[in-house]
């Protein structure tokens, strides 16, 4: 069996010469020396190599300094504007010291004196298109070797994000494990009671029915959170129904309970009185939370205080306030959806405060303060991730000594009731 064929490596470019020169004569004699090696543009003044640089990828010119209107250093300086990485050979029968300096300024590659020998002109414009094709080389190189890593960020950015929600889900279903213990409990607990009694007193019947009602109250949290589990693997991005702000912050209180960042750390809930419904999926929501939450916990290693709340904003934002300082950082307010109603969560700590040398950075991909085994340094960008997709804002207030403030503005609709 024969070996399959190499693909076929695509041509090497030729290359383009542009060629400046008033006088036919030197301009018919470099298109026969260079025509069977480089793709040629012929100009007999200024404006024509102007207008050919402007409409063609030139990688080196030939240029007569003295000519009629535009002087070849005039040209120069003109396609510099129009194609700044070309290279350039200068040719002349009037050598002058200024010249020469002016050529130089402009950085021209090389200086020939008319009447000038072929060799001399081969071995400059093969030099200067050696040099042209390399950086050419170089820069198509560095534009893939950045869009490689580009994506390589964002791979790694998304496996963090499918990781993080894993975790989330693994949670969801950890909590399942608590009602259901109870449930266990005080079903064992009444068969035990039934089994020795062959009457039930009145006392008994009220017993059974306080352990009748706190196992319906524990059986109904698993349902609903198998059913918010279920519903979140199904759910994808727009697709989401819309989930109530007082459900969400329940459901991270849960999360946040067993967590462990959490430590000796004092943590607070705040509900609104009102309940509104989160337009994003609301697995994105707790992913938010719950990242800015652990965040607020690990800003010290000393106790301290972190609450989340949220409020529900009945008018839209006025974006004019919203400017970045010394101590503010806002993302995504030019691409929120700013129409009312509007949930606006915080996740709000009493710790040091952020630097205001490091507040620039800290939504950056991999930035991290904390040691190598604490953090991916992703967190935060995650946050931002899932705050543009779900076109809402973020604000971050911070002060030295009084803490950090991360505000979560989320388009929002009023619960549907059935």
């Amino acid at each position: 069996m024969s070996e399959p064929l190499a693909p076929t490596p695509p041509p090497k470019r030729r290359g383009t010469l542009l060629v400046v020169d008033d006088e036919e004569g030197p301009r018919m004699s470099l298109r026969v020396i260079f025509k069977d090696n480089y793709d040629l543009l012929m100009a007999e003044d200024g404006p024509t190599a102007i207008e050919l640089a402007q409409k063609h990828d030139i990688d080196v010119a030939i240029l007569d300094i003295r000519m009629a209107g535009m002087s070849g250093i005039e040209v120069l300086e003109r396609l510099r504007f129009v194609r700044p990485e070309i290279e350039a050979i200068m040719i002349t029968a009037f050598e002058t010291t200024d010249t020469i300096r002016q050529a130089l300024r402009l950085r021209a590659c090389d200086y020939i004196n008319k009447p000038f020998d072929i060799a001399t002109i081969r071995a400059a414009v093969t030099a200067a298109m050696q040099r042209r094709m390399l950086e050419s080389e170089i820069h198509t190189s560095a534009e893939k070797v950045h869009e490689l890593l580009g994506e390589l960020k964002n791979q790694k950015v998304e496996e963090q994000i499918a990781k993080t929600r894993g975790d989330i889900y693994a949670s969801i279903i950890h909590d399942i494990n608590g009602p259901l213990t109870v449930v266990s409990g005080f079903v064992q607990l009444l068969n035990k009671k039934l089994n020795r009694s062959s009457q039930l007193a009145v006392e008994d019947l009220t017993f059974i029915k306080e352990r009748m009602q706190i196992i319906e109250r524990q059986v109904g949290n698993c349902i609903e959170i198998s059913r918010r589990y279920l519903g979140f693997l199904r759910q994808q991005g727009g697709d989401a129904s819309p989930t109530g702000v007082h459900q969400l912050l329940n459901d991270l209180a849960q999360l946040v309970r067993v967590h462990p960042s959490v430590q000796e750390n004092e943590y607070k809930v705040a509900l609104p009185a009102d309940d509104l419904a989160v337009k994003i999926n609301g697995t994105d929501v707790i992913q938010i939370l719950l990242n800015l939450s652990v965040n607020a916990f690990q800003c010290s290693s000393q106790p301290h205080r972190v609450e989340v709340g949220a409020e529900i904003l009945r008018v839209p934002l006025d974006l004019t306030n919203f400017k970045d300082g010394p101590a503010d950082r806002f993302l995504n307010v030019e691409s929120m959806d700013n129409a009312a109603p509007l949930v606006k969560f915080w996740v709000r700590d009493n710790g040091p405060g952020i630097p205001a040398e490091v507040l620039p950075k800290i939504f950056q991909p991999y930035f991290t303060t904390k040691g190598p085994r604490q953090g991916t340094g992703l967190g935060l960008n995650i946050v931002q991730r899932l705050i543009k997709e779900g076109h809402g804002a973020l604000q971050c207030h911070t002060e030295a000594g009084v803490g950090t403030t991360f505000t979560v503005y989320l388009p929002a609709a009023e619960i549907s009731k059935p």
